[in-house]
């Protein structure tokens, strides 16, 4: 479905001629071709699931964030601004990442249904979290509020 989406939305930006999306959706094309072809040695020959699309997605909402902290110290606003575009145009196809409210309510959920008590199972709650809401939440931010909730 991801993949008619990016292919559907390339022809769009083409007829529209917006170079930065073009741009951006011939990046995440390249991306996922890549995958793909990596993914072929396991016996997956259908390509990637949409899963892996959305985590591919989110890495490289990541690196162009990473990026743009890097350009802003080297004062360069043109590089700085392409990469806002294209996290713009990859954001387009990325499910809504939950919220403060709705990410403390989920780790209150994994916390009750595995039945973590200490920090030693803090992996189980972050294996559940990662089973239900890959791609919607950050887990870097919701690792810290398990350990922070585990560690009273």
């Amino acid at each position: 479905m991801l993949r008619q989406k990016f292919n559907d939305a390339l022809k769009e930006a083409m007829k529209a001629r917006d170079q930065r999306s073009v741009s951006a959706l011939r990046l995440i094309l390249a991306q996922l071709k890549e995958r793909d072809i990596a993914a072929r040695p396991s016996g997956n020959l259908g390509g990637i699931g949409e899963g892996e699309i959305v985590e591919m997605l989110g890495k490289m909402v990541k690196q162009r964030q990473e990026s743009i902290v890097l350009y802003k110290q080297g004062n360069r606003p043109d590089l700085v601004a392409q990469e806002e575009g294209e996290i713009a145009v990859i954001e387009r196809f990325m499910p809504r990442q939950l919220d403060e409210a709705e990410t403390a309510a989920a780790i209150e959920a994994a916390l009750g249904e595995t039945g973590a008590q200490s920090l030693k199972e803090m992996g189980k709650v972050m294996a559940l979290l990662k089973e239900r809401f890959a791609g919607r939440l950050d887990f870097a931010r919701a690792g810290a509020l398990v350990k922070q909730r585990l560690g009273k």
